[in-house]
């Protein structure tokens, strides 16, 4: 595995997935924030590019193109990151993984969900957007998303059941063993 230019830990790439509302960029934002790693965030990377005026057809996976290419430098750097993302297919998982993979490193795949459905409902329909111009999904587009179960060994959390920090305090004591 590589090791950061400070000799510190060796780099890792902790993907954070699930679907919007589940809390997964709070606890991206803070893993990312405890282990002085990169963040990108793909909701971030795809308002850059409707923004740019570049597209002209679907954005369809460019965002994810993107953020691969970008996790890849880093990990080169032995920079650690933690990619932000919903994650919703297997096809996007395994490209996570070949990533890493390319770069010799650890991947810790990371399901956030929340298994209360009116409080994902209501987490949905209130929260702030943070990334300007972005038009955040609606309930029924969230309900309605294409999302493959997992297919392969990953961390999940819930965080109808656990908060931001306990989950955090969970992954960091994984992270270290």
């Amino acid at each position: 595995m590589k090791k950061h230019p400070s000799a510190g830990p060796p780099a890792k790439l902790i993907v954070v997935g699930g679907l919007p509302g589940v809390g997964k960029s709070s606890i991206a934002r803070e893993l990312a924030r405890e282990n002085d790693a990169v963040y990108l965030r793909i909701d971030s990377i795809e308002q850059a590019l409707r923004d740019s005026a570049a597209l002209i057809q679907p954005m369809d996976d460019a965002g994810y193109r993107v953020a691969y290419a970008l996790v890849e430098d880093n990990l080169a750097l032995g920079l650690t990151v933690v990619a932000d993302c919903v994650n919703p297919i297997s096809i996007t998982r395994e490209a996570w993984r070949d990533v890493a993979g390319r770069a010799g490193v650890r991947i810790l795949d990371i399901e956030v969900r929340c298994s209360d459905m009116v409080e994902h409902r209501r987490r949905v329909e209130t929260r702030v957007v943070d990334v300007p111009g972005l038009i955040a999904p609606a309930w029924e587009e969230v309900a309605a998303r294409e999302y493959d179960p997992w297919d392969r060994d990953h961390f999940e959390v819930d965080t109808a059941k656990e908060t931001s920090e306990q989950i955090v305090r969970s992954i960091r004591k994984m992270l270290n063993a």
